[in-house]
């Protein structure tokens, strides 16, 4: 599914009109879907007061289409003109024939109405501003959501539905207004658009829900960015035939752990095992691995020299003569960062020696490579790095408030300089391919903000790499399985107090729920 910045939504409801789909067709079919939306919501109390704030550009004639429907399914409906809309507007004109009240904010200049309605209405649909709104909201339009506001705020049990954005927050950046709403469940018209996956304004969303408004999905294909979907990662996800043994799932050697961070590995280790690998190989320290072998009974091992628990610089040259024998190659989980597991690194992964398998980059790994001067340049092989917008500023010398204010550019902008898989981690995590296409997820759980859930992710993408899946599939396939896991847990358990480990046994639960 294609997400759309303004301009991108702007060119495609031109391309509509060229092929005979006018501006009317697309608000008629628009107001029918936000109206089915909120009926939903009616649906046990179907007599209950219903208002319609509107604007007065197209997201306000999408809700006169909507108010329309409600009134004709027999809602009590009433639209609240908040800024002035022609007195020719035949959406408009039509209301008042039907018997639906039409209230003007400039009739009603104490917001006494207003104030009456809104005291009243078990359910508010927002069409106040779209996608056009640039400016601070001020004015009429002010008073009217500081009104909302306020009823909301004493009236807990009224719903809000926006259509389309909630009036106030950016499409193109997430920026949100002081006076922007926070909605139940915001309706995306045609698609979503790339402000309701970006922070603070996701947070003023609520569910978001994506509705066909008759857009030939043709005139979309240009559009290199999309929300990962369960088909998109079905139609990637590794076959598994009848007659597999356990290479034809491949073998993924695992480079990580130390004294300090003993479960990283476990957890990357298990993350490969759980997402369907064949083999795992955990590389580490020759001393930790009685430890690791208490948790790790599935896994093999190969013992690595080193020094208090740190690798040592000798140890690349057993990883690289083994190296070839497997199909994927995960290194950083819990690695920690000593001058000799620096060079130790250095010298496996940044050499024309080396001739393994595709790898995946995470944590101290990438903070490795960060003091390199143009490591990309020297690691030759394909692979898939997995910064959080920590390690993307190390990375790139870019402040992360600066990357997380534009992630979707940030993941394409350097995948593409780099000529690797950049997957961004963090709320909607965005996965870049050199070639400009953009892959976002569409989770966002708190309860995923917790130590060790990135080494599963890191595991579960290496996992799928070693079963035949480009980079850019494992990546995609891999963060949606790990945020469809998350889910599950955050249904059981909720978001406080989930842990690494939880996310485990429900990877694959995940995939098997995708394949069934």
């Amino acid at each position: 599914m294609k997400i759309v910045t303004v301009e991108e939504m702007r060119r495609i409801e031109e391309r509509c009109a060229q092929q005979g789909v006018p501006m009317d067709t697309l608000m008629e079919n628009a107001g029918l879907a936000v109206a089915r939306k909120a009926r939903e919501r009616l649906e046990v109390v179907r007599r209950a007061p219903l208002l319609v704030l509107v604007g007065p550009g197209n997201n306000g004639g999408d809700g006169l289409v909507a108010a329309r429907h409600l009134w004709e399914w027999g809602t009590d409906v009433t639209v609240y003109l908040a800024l002035p809309r022609s007195k020719h507007d035949p959406k408009l004109k039509f209301l008042p024939d039907i018997g639906v009240s039409v209230v003007s904010a400039e009739d009603d200049a104490s917001f006494e109405q207003l104030d009456d309605l809104l005291g009243r209405a078990y359910l508010v649909i927002d069409a106040l501003l779209g996608t056009g709104r640039s400016r601070p909201i001020e004015g009429t339009l002010a008073g009217v959501l500081s009104r909302l506001a306020k009823a909301r705020a004493e009236r807990v049990k009224m719903k809000l539905v926006a259509l389309d954005l909630p009036t106030g927050l950016n499409a193109d950046t997430g920026e949100a207004d002081p006076l922007c709403p926070t909605a139940d469940v915001t309706v995306a018209l045609g698609y979503p658009k790339v402000g309701h996956l970006a922070f603070p304004g996701a947070d003023r969303v609520g569910r978001l829900e994506v509705v066909d408004i008759g857009i030939p999905p043709s005139l979309a294909e240009d559009v290199p960015q999309e929300l990962i979907t369960p088909e998109r990662v079905r139609d990637a996800l590794p076959r598994r035939p009848q007659n597999a043994h356990k290479g034809t799932f491949g073998r993924v050697m695992v480079i990580a752990g130390s004294p300090r961070y003993i479960g990283a590995a476990y957890l990357a280790c298990m993350g490969a095992a759980r997402s369907g690998a064949g083999l795992v190989t955990l590389a580490a320290p020759e001393s930790l691995l009685p430890v690791f072998a208490s948790k790790l009974t599935e896994t093999t091992f190969l013992p690595l020299p080193e020094k208090d628990g740190a690798l040592s610089p000798e140890a690349s040259e057993l990883v690289l003569s083994e190296a070839p024998g497997y199909q994927a190659l995960l290194a950083g989980c819990g690695l920690g960062q000593s001058p000799d597991t620096s060079a130790f690194l250095r010298q496996t992964l940044l050499t024309h020696r080396y001739a393994g398998p595709p790898m995946v980059l995470d944590a101290d790994a990438l903070n490795i490579l960060s003091v390199v001067p143009e490591w990309w340049l020297q690691l030759r092989n394909q692979a898939v790095v997995t910064p959080h917008p920590g390690e993307m500023s190390r990375l790139t010398g870019t402040d992360a408030a600066q990357i997380n204010s534009d992630r979707l550019s940030a993941a394409r902008r350097f995948a593409a300089q780099w000529d690797k898989v950049v997957t961004l981690k963090g709320a909607y995590t965005a996965v870049g391919s050199p070639d400009g296409r953009v892959l976002v997820s569409p989770f966002a759980n708190p309860g995923l903000a917790s130590a060790g859930t990135g080494d599963v992710l890191a595991g579960a993408i290496a996992g799928l790499l070693a079963q035949g899946a480009s980079p850019f599939d494992a990546a995609v396939c891999g963060v949606y399985l790990h945020g469809a896991a998350g889910e599950r847990v955050r249904a059981e358990l909720g978001e406080a107090g989930m842990m690494a480990g939880d996310l485990l046994p429900q990877l694959p639960r995940a995939i098997k729920h995708l394949r069934e």
